[in-house]
């Protein structure tokens, strides 16, 4: 059985059922993934599975199997992701830990609204926390994003 992450083809070796989260950071070191509260509450976890926003730490790994999930090093190859551009122009991250889910979501809500308004960014981002409250920088960030998109300066996710 096997998943494709970032592109990259990985053989699923543990049980079906071992949530997909563990299997990305201690199987395939992939600690691009951050694990939150385990509940699926905090959205660190967040990656995409076929493009669509899943919580890893809630996701069987054998729900993946035959599908390509993405995580934030799979957004662009260069880091280029108009989100992740528009992240480090507007200097979004404080700790960081979160980040990682935040762009995630955000990815996913501008892959499907490239002009989102301010209450569909809060209702899509809702749910992921933030400890340092970055949540002003964060909305800036994706409105500057679908900007990025709009004007040609930014592909949608790659995988």
């Amino acid at each position: 059985m096997f998943v494709t992450v970032d592109g990259k083809k990985c053989e699923l070796l543990a049980p079906k059922e071992t949530p997909l989260l563990w299997v990305l950071r201690e199987d395939w070191r992939n600690t691009a993934v951050k694990f939150g509260c385990g509940m699926g509450l905090c959205g660190a976890c967040t990656v995409h599975i076929n493009g669509q926003a899943v919580r890893s730490c809630q996701t069987e790994a054998g729900s993946a199997v035959g599908k390509q999930v993405t995580t934030l090093r799979g957004l662009h190859p260069d880091a280029d992701h108009p989100v992740q551009k528009a992240w480090r122009e507007l200097n979004v991250v404080q700790c960081g830990y979160c980040q990682p889910g935040q762009m995630m979501s955000a990815a996913a809500l501008l892959s499907k609204n490239k002009n989102p308004s301010d209450q569909e960014i809060v209702d899509a981002m809702n749910g992921n926390l933030c400890r340092c409250g970055t949540y002003p920088r964060i909305r800036a960030a994706i409105r500057r994003a679908a900007e990025i998109m709009r004007t040609g300066g930014g592909q949608d996710v790659v995988r």
